[in-house]
């Protein structure tokens, strides 16, 4: 490379952690040293408005639009997202192809009181901001109350602890990156709530041509959590899924197959629509599309406005 590497990332906390983890990786498995590579903080939409639902306001995007043009500008060479907060389709002329290890993929329940989600009370409030976590959590407990929250984890610790909401749910994954798996009340295995597609998995995304940076992405890519997060992915896809879909798919591999589960809900959650199936590993997107199709037939669109 004859010139810096700029990694454009959001500037929350957790944002800034994945981002290190990217830089630290790139040099750990190229010849490029620390000084070669630069983290830019971009300030996105999903960040400043904190009081309403992301579909309300244009969607998963928000996270990642401001950061994707920074990319097309040439202002940054790389940008990272968090997976789980990208739309399901790419965006024309930038390459998504590239993810690190994926982290632990599962859910979390913080209480101020340590009660476990059997424990609450009837009535309390659960904060979240995802429609799919609502409805997961009312299929265990359909007498407990669900409120909008949004910010940052460590705003949403606080909220809690300001006694706005008797339990927050979150991903384990934002939790151990920041290092505070001491604030954790439960976790739910991938059986219990199944987690968003792409759950855990740090995205790196360049300019289709670029070649000198997708010569270093190729470097760090970890296959099996692609392939993984291929299979996910596609589901969204074919579901053609945005902020409103209440939808979960986890992939798994064991040996030379993937195992992949996923459910969807009908828009206010009375519905659910289940499939699980594997394949050898090589077809982990065509699974994907499969699962995706048949959770559509299931559902007849009852998942769309």
């Amino acid at each position: 490379m004859n010139k810096k590497i700029v990694i454009g990332s959001r500037g929350s906390k957790l944002a800034l952690v994945y981002a290190q983890n990217a830089k630290d990786k790139i040099v750990q498995t190229t010849n490029l040293n620390d000084d070669d590579i630069v983290i830019k903080e971009i300030s996105t939409k999903g960040d400043q408005v904190q009081n309403i639902r992301l579909s309300e306001v244009g969607g998963k995007g928000l996270f990642s639009t401001n950061i994707e043009k920074e990319l097309q500008d040439k202002k940054i060479d790389i940008a990272v997202h968090a997976l789980k907060d990208m739309p399901a389709v790419e965006t024309d002329g930038l390459r998504t192809d590239t993810f690190l290890e994926r982290n632990d993929p599962r859910e979390i329940l913080i209480t101020k009181d340590k009660k476990k989600l059997k424990e609450l009370k009837a009535e309390a409030i659960i904060g979240t901001s995802s429609y799919r976590r609502e409805f997961q959590i009312k299929n265990i407990r359909s007498d407990l109350n669900y409120k909008l929250i949004r910010g940052n984890v460590d705003t949403r610790i606080k909220k809690l602890n300001d006694g706005l909401y008797d339990a927050i749910i979150l991903s384990y994954a934002g939790i151990k990156s920041l290092s505070i798996e001491d604030q954790i009340t439960e976790v739910f295995s991938t059986k219990e709530i199944i987690p968003s597609a792409g759950q855990g998995i740090i995205s790196l995304q360049c300019r289709n041509d670029d070649d000198e940076v997708i010569s270093v992405l190729d470097k760090i890519n970890d296959q099996e959590t692609s392939q993984r997060a291929n299979a996910e992915r596609n589901v969204l896809k074919v579901l053609e899924g945005d902020c409103e879909t209440a939808v979960g798919a986890h992939a798994i591999i064991e040996g030379d197959e993937i195992l992949l589960e996923a459910e969807l809900f009908s828009l206010d959650g009375s519905q659910r629509f289940y499939e699980k199936k594997s394949s050898k590993i090589e077809n982990a997107k065509l699974l994907g599309k499969e699962v995706g199709q048949i959770l559509k037939t299931k559902s007849n669109n009852s998942y769309k406005r």
